[in-house]
């Protein structure tokens, strides 16, 4: 294990704030991509008759998870397709009417190269959400949604960080413009999420509490 020298405070404050500094840039240039395609895929969503499709490999299938999650949430039927996971049987969990969201930030990693060709022989809709816009992926897909990522927060440019961050906030940006163009509502959102805080606040009638919550009385002879 590598020994750790002395810790130089501002060097930490510095990393921090150049990590803040660039994952912030990353999600500000998304503005500038906001094009045809990210509202034809909003488009598309809205219209689908089946469920969106969102795969990925490494950090981009944990960031793919959250997208699912916050569209299942919404009102958007979603699944979790891993990429490797997928040619090894689970891609039968993928149906025709289905529309599929990669996520990659190269567009050229083995696992998505290798489902490109049997999403096409399905005739799926395939929406590319990648930073390389010369890539397979980008070249095959129906839809492209570029993040514009160069670099990394990480000290190294290797580990995802911006791009992850650029993800998930293209993620959310589609399942919100959905939410809005759906009219989804509060009481919706109550009934997708009836445990917790959120559904106490938005769910729960008093008639579902008083008859527990009865005046306590205490005889004058009670000891």
């Amino acid at each position: 294990k590598k020994r750790i020298g002395k810790v130089n405070d501002q060097s930490v404050i510095d990393r921090a704030k150049r990590t803040f500094l660039l994952e912030a840039q990353a999600i500000s240039r998304l503005e500038s991509v906001l094009n045809d395609d990210f509202v034809g895929v909003v488009r598309l969503i809205l219209e689908n008759k089946g469920k969106v499709v969102v795969t990925g490999i490494g950090k981009s299938a944990i960031v793919a998870q959250k997208i699912v999650a916050t569209f299942n949430s919404t009102g958007t039927p979603a699944l979790f397709l891993h990429a490797a996971e997928a040619i090894h049987g689970d891609i039968g969990m993928v149906q025709p009417e289905d529309l599929v969201l990669v996520l990659s930030k190269s567009g050229n990693t083995p696992e998505i190269k290798v489902l490109l060709p049997i999403f096409k022989q399905m005739q799926l809709c395939i929406v590319a959400m990648v930073s390389q816009t010369d890539s397979a992926l980008a070249n095959a897909a129906d839809y492209v949604l570029p993040l514009l990522v160069t670099e990394e927060a990480c000290p190294h440019n290797l580990a995802p960080s911006t791009s992850t961050i650029a993800q998930m906030a293209m993620g959310d940006a589609l399942a919100f413009c959905v939410l809005e163009q759906r009219g989804f509502t509060a009481n919706d959102f109550a009934k997708l999420h009836p445990g917790g805080i959120l559904g106490k606040q938005l769910y729960l009638k008093v008639k579902d509490l008083h008859a527990n919550n009865l005046k306590p009385k205490v005889k004058p002879d009670a000891n």
